[in-house]
Formats: structure tokens, sequence, C-alpha cells
């Protein structure tokens, strides 16, 4: 069983006619556009897509899905997945690099949701790093500040690409280590208070709803 895919395909569901919807990014929410888009035909549906990276644009737009911005339309619904989640359902995010217009978007929805397989669910954020959006001139002394409130700070060098990753936004990654985030909001507040950085990974306050995909079948939790 494709876990990432019951998540993907659960969601798509959730979607109704006439919604405008949040395309998240990443390998799981490929899934969900793929069965959004299989809906749109199948069912003629009527929606827009607010997608938060190219990555998300071109799949959408291969698959016939109809787009817009934030300037244009209030989202309705937002779906996106997680490097890791953890029981307040705060998140990190941020592995394809995309995580400030995934935030912009999430947040900006009447209703998020989040779409992972149970391997992201955790009892405390920090295993996975803390990726922080940084402007090009900025990351040296950004990542010197990571090193002094306790994250380990590490630039994301690109794959079959020589130098650094390279953002939608056209800026670098910090990914930054720290085991064990006990606040993971009072963290998101501060590296955001650096100057030079422009968004981080932590998500904390945002999330409506999670669809886990496990062995046993779909799992959701819902908001308090």
């Amino acid at each position: 069983m494709n876990l990432k895919k019951l998540a993907g395909y659960e969601a798509a569901k959730l979607i109704a006619d006439g919604d405008v919807v949040g395309l998240g990014t990443g390998s799981t929410t490929h899934y969900f556009i793929e069965k959004l888009a299989q809906r749109i035909k199948e069912e003629e549906m009527e929606m827009l897509g607010v997608p938060t990276s190219y990555q998300s644009s071109f799949l959408a737009r291969d698959l016939g899905i109809d787009l817009t911005t934030l300037d244009e339309h209030q989202i309705d619904i937002a779906v996106d997945g997680a490097d890791e989640v953890d029981p307040q359902m705060n998140l990190i995010k941020g592995g394809g690099a995309a995580h400030t217009m995934e935030k912009i978007v999430d947040s900006a929805a009447e209703k998020f949701i989040v779409i992972v397989d149970d391997s992201k669910l955790v009892n405390e954020l920090g295993k996975f790093p803390v990726p922080v959006e940084v402007i090009p001139p900025a990351f040296r002394v950004v990542g010197e500040r990571l090193d002094e409130i306790g994250g380990t700070a590490n630039i994301r060098m690109a794959e079959k690409k020589d130098g650094p990753v390279i953002t939608d936004n056209g800026n670098f990654v910090l990914d930054a280590e720290f085991n064990n985030i006990k606040k993971p909001e009072e963290l998101e507040i501060t590296l955001n208070s650096i100057p030079g950085v422009v968004e981080n990974g932590i998500f904390t306050r945002i999330v409506d709803q999670v669809l886990v995909g496990t062995s046993e079948g779909l799992k959701i939790i819902n908001k308090d």
C-alpha cells in the first residue's frame, strides 16, 4: 500500500465544486493534485488552484487545473505535506525549499489540511532540520546567529548543480538542526526575527486537520 497516495487521494475527495485550493509541494501532494485533476475531468468540477511552487504550478497546469493567485482569490482550502507533525499539529516543512510560499498560502486558507504517511508523526519536532530561507548576502551572519541559539546550520547544496540550492524566490536555504524542540511557537518567532531571514519551516497554530496514511488505513487527526 502506498501510504502517501492513500492520504493524497483521500484529501482530494474533500474538495468541493467551486473551491479555490492551495496546492502544496512535495511527493505526497503530487498524489493529491493528480487525484484532484482526475475529479475535475470526471465530475466536470470547476475549481482554481493557488500553487506554492513552480513544481506544483507545472504539475497542475500539465494536468489541466486552472490556476490563480492570492491577489485574485481567497483560498477556501489548502492541502500540503509535512516533514514532521507533532501531537499538537505543529509542523516542520521545507524539505523541498518551498516553505515560504507554503506558509503564506496555507495560513491564508479558510481550512488547512496536512497529508502525510505515518513515518512523519513524531512526539517532538526536531529530528528533521528546520529549513531557514535567507537572502544570499546574509547567509553567513544568519548562520552564525543560528549557531548561537543552538541550531547547527548548514547551507543546503544543490544536486546535479554546483553551488547552493536556490529557492523559487532567489534565496538560499540554511538547514538548522535543533534537537528536541520544546517550544516550537517561540522558536518560529525567534528565527523570523533574525535580520536576513525570509521565513522558516516551523508551522504552528494553522493546521485544521491531518490525514495520515497508515498500513491499517487512513487516520484522521482533527484540531481540538
